[in-house]
């Protein structure tokens, strides 16, 4: 691996300058960095519920399509008893 001496200078820059700004850039960008935080906290929120919503309508249509595979074996098998007995 080779070191190159103008990228080490680059990176060091770069530290030192974000060392020197981030004091005075924090307090503008923190009000900014909690409204991200807040909507992203809403979202998370709304897709939950509505997630949840969309889980209980499908385990609905489980428990139906379950209770009408259950009726349909039910007559399957009382058909063949009640046609021997004719």
């Amino acid at each position: 691996m080779e070191f190159k001496a103008g990228n080490l200078l680059t990176g060091l820059a770069i530290g030192v300058g974000a060392a020197v700004i981030a004091p005075v850039v924090m307090p503008i960008l923190r009000p900014f960095a909690k409204s991200m935080i807040k909507a992203g906290l809403v979202a998370y929120d709304q897709a939950r519920v509505s997630l949840a919503e969309l889980n209980e309508r499908t385990g609905d249509i489980v428990a139906e399509a379950r209770a009408e595979m259950a009726e349909t074996q039910r007559a399957s098998e009382e058909r063949p008893s009640s046609e021997m007995a004719a």
